[in-house]
């Protein structure tokens, strides 16, 4: 979606157009669905679906439109965003008392090197220990974009995704996760990278 139809969308929402709203929050689904999926930690897997995250934080947004002062779609998305880790913090206390990690960590999903010519592996590959979660992957005009594409991977190559590339655990820490050895891993991610990348081209 451009930029000029997403605007478009938030200035039709802002006058009260529902369908104009529907189609704003609708195009987000995916996104703040893999991005809560990322935030919950394997403790609170047991006690929160992510499903009730997104619904939670789509059902705010419809009734606290009025709050929403940007114009963009970045501005769109960080507001999401900031209304997601709200509720993941809120679940976490009500169920741990505090959250056991940082959950106030932003991802961002996005292309970094897109038209470089790099292998999925590549592009997506984490880099050093300081670079921060909101830079693994990539430029924010594409994160909508990426989230649709993960979305309509199978279940498991969304998940070595998220776990590799969202939560950076190791690949011994993913293995242990899916049950599966850390080779068995490491193939199954380039497998979920390179389909990854099939389908952003197709796009």
């Amino acid at each position: 979606m451009s930029q000029s139809h997403f605007q478009e969308l938030i200035q039709r929402t802002r006058a009260g157009d529902r369908v104009a709203e529907n189609e704003l929050l609708s195009k987000c689904r995916a996104y703040i669905s893999l991005i809560a999926r990322a935030q919950i930690e394997g403790w609170m897997r047991t006690k929160v679906d992510a499903s009730d995250l997104v619904q939670q934080t789509l059902l705010e947004a419809h009734q606290g439109l009025e709050q929403f002062k940007g114009e963009t779609e970045a501005e769109w998305l960080g507001w999401l965003r900031g209304i997601l880790r709200h509720n993941t913090l809120d679940f976490a206390r009500q169920y741990q008392g505090a959250a056991k990690r940082d959950v106030k960590r932003e991802f961002s999903l996005d292309q970094n090197g897109a038209n470089t010519g790099q292998s999925a592996a590549q592009k997506w590959e984490l880099q050093d220990s300081m670079e921060t979660p909101s830079r693994i992957l990539l430029n924010r005009e594409q994160e909508i974009l990426m989230a649709d594409a993960v979305s309509e991977l199978p279940e498991d190559y969304q998940e070595v995704i998220m776990l590799r590339n969202l939560q950076r655990l190791s690949f011994k820490q993913v293995a242990e996760r899916m049950n599966r050895s850390p080779g068995a891993v490491q193939m199954l991610w380039l497998r979920a990278l390179n389909q990854l990348q099939e389908r952003l081209e197709h796009r």
